[in-house]
């Protein structure tokens, strides 16, 4: 997750009006609490208001004090839908195609998997590389062997009742370049779910994390996929559609907002979003911009999915192994969570045999992110 849009979205709060879908309010803001014609500020917490369409129907409310914590009560009561752990080695040796099982990739362990099961999680996000699953170009046959592993992981998921998935973890480029033809990435799809169509229990995700592309590419793309998906047969399953902008969900309202179009006949359509809490929101730091960062950062998604009358999930957070960056994974779950007419679930970045030491690693059992956030995480399961 990378973006260069942090200062523009907060900018705006010192201009003479807050524009649309800007933050106009909250403790220690200091820019305008009006927001530009056909908007204005609605309250969310005490340290977080917005402004979104139409006109004002209350005051703002305003405080002056520290913000409360969020109420048992009100998250208690609501569950996710999937909550769960990506699962990421298939797309590892980025670059070098096809090769070799064991040295520039592998596979997730089921074991792993299996003690994420036994934790209560029923989602696992699992990464491939398209160029290893479909050799030279898109409209190729899959390749048997690679496949082969890959379902036997799926099928390992969803045989457990729990949801697989599929991940192709290519940021809308195949052999480095940007995918331009919606037709050649249908027939990707087609053929892929094709394969699972008759497993009720699998999910296809459209591409991780389109970036520094054409909007309305990045609509044809998803809206083929979709379409493909549906034409093979695959009718049961729900699609994971992705944004542009590293599909992240602080930018969301005012990068993608043409994707509320997009048309599953099925309508089983899930808007994926991901966010980090270091200061440019690439998940690449330790460190947590403050303790109410994960909620500022997703509040405005939270609003744009209700208005537009969709629903998402959190397809990647992760924050690292300190008391500020747990006190935001914690205030953002208890709000996607409060939040669970619009926002079916979250997946944690990122599990897999070979992330060794690294900053998030969720890899039973002494993976960084997995001893420090397990105890925590398992309380938000379904």
């Amino acid at each position: 997750m990378k973006s260069a849009l942090l200062s523009g979205l907060f900018a705006a709060g010192a201009a003479a009006q807050s524009g649309a879908w800007a933050q106009c309010g909250g403790i220690g803001f200091t820019g305008s609490t009006s927001c530009v014609s056909g908007y204005h500020c609605v309250y969310s917490n005490d340290w977080y208001s917005q402004c979104v369409p139409g006109t004002a129907a209350t005051t703002l409310k305003t405080s002056t004090t520290s913000a409360p914590p969020t109420s048992t009560s009100s998250v208690s009561n609501k569950k996710f839908k999937w909550f769960g752990i990506n699962q990421s080695c298939g797309e590892f040796g980025q670059g070098i195609y096809p090769g070799t099982w064991g040295k520039e990739f592998t596979f997730p362990s089921t074991l792993s998997i299996q003690t994420h099961i036994n934790d209560g999680f029923n989602a696992f996000r699992v990464g491939f590389a398209m160029e290893r699953l479909a050799p030279n170009r898109l409209t190729a046959s899959l390749e048997p062997n690679y496949l082969r592993n890959l379902t036997s992981v799926v099928n390992y998921i969803t045989s457990a009742g729990k949801y697989a998935i599929l991940d192709p973890h290519n940021y809308g480029r195949f052999y480095s370049s940007i995918i331009t033809s919606p037709s050649d990435f249908g027939s990707f799809w087609s053929k892929l779910a094709s394969h699972f169509a008759s497993n009720s229990h699998v999910i296809f995700d459209t591409n991780n994390e389109y970036h520094d592309m054409d909007q309305t590419l990045v609509f044809n793309l998803n809206q083929a996929a979709i379409t493909a998906i549906r034409g093979a047969g695959a009718t049961s399953q729900y699609i994971f559609a992705e944004g542009n902008s590293w599909t992240g969900a602080w930018t969301w309202n005012t990068t993608n907002t043409n994707l509320a179009a997009l048309n599953d006949p099925a309508g089983k359509l899930v808007y994926e979003m991901h966010q980090y809490l270091d200061s440019d929101g690439s998940g690449t730091s330790t460190s947590c911009v403050s303790t109410e960062v994960g909620v500022q950062r997703v509040i405005g998604a939270t609003n744009w999915l209700r208005a537009n009358g969709k629903v998402g999930v959190l397809g990647e957070f992760a924050g690292g192994a300190n008391s500020v960056c747990q006190t935001a994974i914690t205030g953002l779950l208890d709000h996607l969570k409060a939040n669970a007419d619009v926002w079916q679930g979250a997946l944690w970045w990122a599990g897999g045999p070979w992330w060794g030491d690294y900053i998030y690693s969720y890899e039973p059992p002494s993976g960084t992110g997995y001893t420090y956030y397990n105890s925590l995480l398992k309380k938000y399961v379904p």
